[in-house]
């Protein structure tokens, strides 16, 4: 299949460098690394421009993760002196991130984005653990592999070398619990589908506008009702969703793959053409 570009992803740029020279070893690989979403997204793009497109790309799943915040400690009362500290000797690098991070926007967001831009692109998932829900959701949202940090470098590249060739990577530990989650998801959106379509059309019209974000006075301008019967509709729908507020409703509608109302299309007034006079012409 020729020579494959591989990119890299992950916050912590020493790991990042230090898997991009690893890999690099391998005689039909090139590779690039990026320690950001935007610097991946970038990096995308870029080759595309070039005409150098990447084929697989390696995500941190914990990518944007942040340490938790240090607490803060009570200054005792008083004037107090500080003892020289013994000179420390530098800690060791430490190259799997701390586990106790917690992800702000994580690597599965990124990995959407760049399969819906970059439809060809194959991504792998690095992970510190299995986690069979959320490697349902990089399944979902279009991951073809996910990899241990702790795999050996021989492991990882028969995961990317299977993904390139169209196959899906999971640990064999994960596919019992992966297969749970995405059977779980298809029941919770066949219930939510049936409970939808018990709504009448103008229920359902209704939802949709709910679905849009519009409150009861913009549903009414919307469908060209009055507030009182919007609100009458809208606590129908409640009622056969079997929820209580909005919020959920809009929850169920998604499930259900309900889209949001689109505002009407404007109709420009008809042209009128000119009539002529008598003795015109």
């Amino acid at each position: 299949m020729g020579r494959m570009r591989v990119l890299v992803v992950d916050g912590h740029r020493i790991f990042a460098e230090a898997l991009a020279t690893a890999l690099a070893a391998e005689p039909d690989v090139d590779v690039g690394a990026a320690g950001s979403a935007a610097a991946a997204e970038r990096a995308l793009e870029r080759a595309v421009a070039e005409h150098r497109p990447y084929d697989v790309v390696l995500v941190d799943v914990d990518l944007g993760a942040a340490p938790p915040p240090a607490r803060a400690q009570a200054a005792p009362a008083g004037p107090r002196l500080t003892p020289a500290l013994p000179q420390q000797r530098p800690a060791p690098v430490q190259l799997t991130p701390p586990q106790e991070a917690r992800p702000l926007s994580d690597g599965i967001a990124l990995v959407a984005r760049v399969r819906r831009t970059h439809p060809e692109l194959r991504a792998v998932l690095l992970a510190a653990a299995d986690d069979p829900q959320r490697a349902a959701r990089a399944l979902q949202a279009g991951a073809n592999g996910w990899v241990a940090r702790g795999s050996s470098l021989g492991a990882l590249m028969t995961v990317v070398r299977g993904v390139r060739r169209d196959e899906t990577h999971l640990p064999p530990a994960l596919l019992t619990g992966v297969v749970r989650e995405l059977t779980s998801a298809r029941r919770d959106r066949s219930e939510s589908e049936r409970l939808v379509a018990a709504l009448t059309p103008r229920e359902e019209e209704v939802l949709r506008c709910m679905v849009a974000g519009l409150g009861r006075q913009a549903v009414a301008e919307r469908l060209f009702l009055s507030p009182h019967t919007v609100r009458t509709h809208m606590q129908n729908v409640l009622g056969k969703l079997g929820v209580h507020s909005t919020l959920a409703a809009v929850a169920v509608a998604r499930r259900a793959g309900i889209a949001p109302s689109e505002p009407p299309v404007p109709v420009p007034p008809p042209t009128v053409a000119a009539v002529p006079g008598p003795g015109a012409g």
